[in-house]
């Protein structure tokens, strides 16, 4: 089992950065694809970014390609979300997820984070 804790977000203005992380617990997590999603008010959640278990593939959502980037650290069990160019559609709760299917879909990935909130002011 994983269990996974998401932190760095924040109130920035448009055109800023953030960074998030993700600490996993748990012996295997370099058995785990890795996934960002978001959820924005009113909305379903959607895929961000996933990393394959050894960090040399990623994959991003069309919206976010190019500012986003997605990596891992299997040694210190971290994912790392780094968010340039932040627009106010940007604007959602950003969770963590983990699962054994390298993926854009959600239901595939089997433990979430509880989310970390990001709001980009215009």
């Amino acid at each position: 089992q994983v269990q996974l804790v998401e932190s760095g977000g924040g109130l920035v203005q448009a055109g800023d950065s953030l960074r998030l992380s993700c600490a996993a617990s748990g012996r295997t997590f370099s058995s785990y694809v890795m996934g960002w999603f978001r959820q924005a008010p009113g909305k379903e959640r959607e895929f961000v970014a996933a990393i394959s278990r050894s960090g040399n593939s990623t994959r991003y959502a069309d919206s976010v390609k190019g500012r986003f980037t997605m990596s891992r650290d299997n040694v210190a069990k971290k994912v790392y979300l780094q968010m340039n160019s932040l627009k106010p559609e940007d604007t959602a709760v950003y969770f963590c997820a983990a699962g054994l299917t390298y993926t854009t879909t959600s239901w595939a990935y089997h433990y979430w984070g509880q989310g970390t909130q990001v709001t980009v002011s215009s």
